[in-house]
This record gives structure tokens, C-alpha cells and sequence, in this order.
């Protein structure tokens, strides 16, 4: 029984995996989109973010077919009800990652001129996959790193605003175009949020307790 269960929780792990590798190209294939103007990578973005809706249904599954047939206990139950709320915030990541595809046509005309959108997508990509693997491999460290990255995302945040406050400043016809970069840099900050959500979830099946907790 135990064998069969180990089984269960490998795949788990294997669905999670990929879930957060589809996030990660999400983001990354928005992030070009809009930085080259590339409908391809645009739609490339949006069917990862329908192929992510497909795996949280896939894991949920798996989920309570553990919860059900295999009556884990302690921290089995814990790292199964984790799974169940991580992918709920990857879900998120991923439909973050396809609204700012679909900003494509309109955010970034000129590319991203020396806003720092890149590096936030780039720090977003970084966070959502060591969440991932910090379950996956039991890191407490390194799922507690991810929640110190937030501060780094958000710092980043009111870099970009700042700068895009600037453009407009210099050149009041790119307001348009800033708020939709704006609103880019908003969809980052999020998936910043979700990974370290993620994170937290994992703080919680290894330890037991939850760091909004404390």
C-alpha cells in the first residue's frame, strides 16, 4: 500500500513540475511578446496558460485520489493539502501570464525602453520555479528564499513605476502606452505574489505551521 502511495506522491511531484514549467514559459513567452511585438509568442503564452488550466485539474485529481484511497496521514496529509492549494496560485500565474499577453498589441510598440519589465518577468520566472522545486525537494530554505524574493519583486515594482512616471513626464502622448505597462508590471508584481504564496504553502507541509501564522 505504502509502495503504491510513493507512486502517487512521485507523480504528484512530476504534475507539479510541469505545471510550474508551463508557468515559467507563460511568463516568458508574454514578456517577449510584448517586448518584440510577436503574435506567435503571444499565442504561445495563452495556450501554456490553457495547458496549465488542464494540469490544476490533472493535480486536484491526483490530489483526492491520494486523499481518498490512501488515508495519509500527518505530514502526507499536509504535503497533499499544500499540492492542493499551490496549484490554485499557479493557476493564477498562469492567466496572469496571458493577460499580459494579450497587452501584446498595445503596451509595447518601441519595446520596453528602459523600463525594467524584463527584470521583473525574469525575477517572476526565477520565483515560481524555485517554489516549485522547494516542494519537490523539501527545501525549507529555499522556499523561505522565495518569500525574501518578493521583497526584491516589489522593489522592482516601484522601480518600474517610477521610470514609466518619468516617460510621461517627458513625453505626456506615451501616457497610454505607460498605463499599459503599467499594468504589465502590476500582472509581474502578482505572480511574485502567487509563487511566494506557493512558498508558504511548502513552509506549511514541512513544518506545520503556516508563516502568516506566526
Amino acid at each position: 500500500m505504502r509502495d503504491r502511495f510513493n507512486e502517487q506522491l512521485d507523480q504528484l511531484h512530476t504534475e507539479l513540475i510541469r505545471m510550474g514549467a508551463l508557468c515559467e514559459d507563460a511568463i516568458s513567452a508574454a514578456a517577449e511578446a510584448l517586448a518584440h511585438q510577436d503574435a506567435a509568442l503571444a499565442e504561445k503564452a495563452r495556450e501554456a496558460e490553457r495547458e496549465i488550466d488542464r494540469k490544476e485539474r490533472d493535480v486536484e485529481s491526483l490530489c483526492l485520489k491520494l486523499l481518498l484511497q490512501q488515508q495519509p496521514v500527518a505530514g502526507d496529509l499536509r504535503e497533499i493539502s499544500a499540492a492542493l492549494r499551490m496549484i490554485s496560485d499557479l493557476e493564477r500565474i498562469g492567466d496572469q501570464a496571458a493577460d499580459i499577453a494579450e497587452l501584446m498589441p498595445y503596451a509595447a510598440a518601441g519595446g520596453f525602453g528602459g523600463v525594467h519589465i524584463g527584470d521583473m518577468a525574469r525575477a517572476a520566472c526565477h520565483m515560481v520555479t524555485d517554489s516549485v522545486d522547494s516542494f519537490v525537494r523539501r527545501d525549507l530554505e529555499l522556499a523561505r528564499s522565495v518569500c525574501a524574493a518578493d521583497d526584491v519583486m516589489d522593489a522592482l515594482f516601484s522601480q518600474v513605476k517610477r521610470e514609466l512616471i518619468g516617460l510621461i513626464a517627458a513625453d505626456a502622448e506615451q501616457g497610454e502606452r505607460c498605463l499599459d505597462l503599467l499594468m504589465v508590471a502590476k500582472y509581474l508584481e502578482r505572480i511574485g505574489d502567487h509563487a511566494t504564496n506557493v512558498a508558504e504553502w511548502v513552509e506549511f507541509s514541512l513544518t506545520g505551521r503556516h508563516p502568516h501564522d506566526e
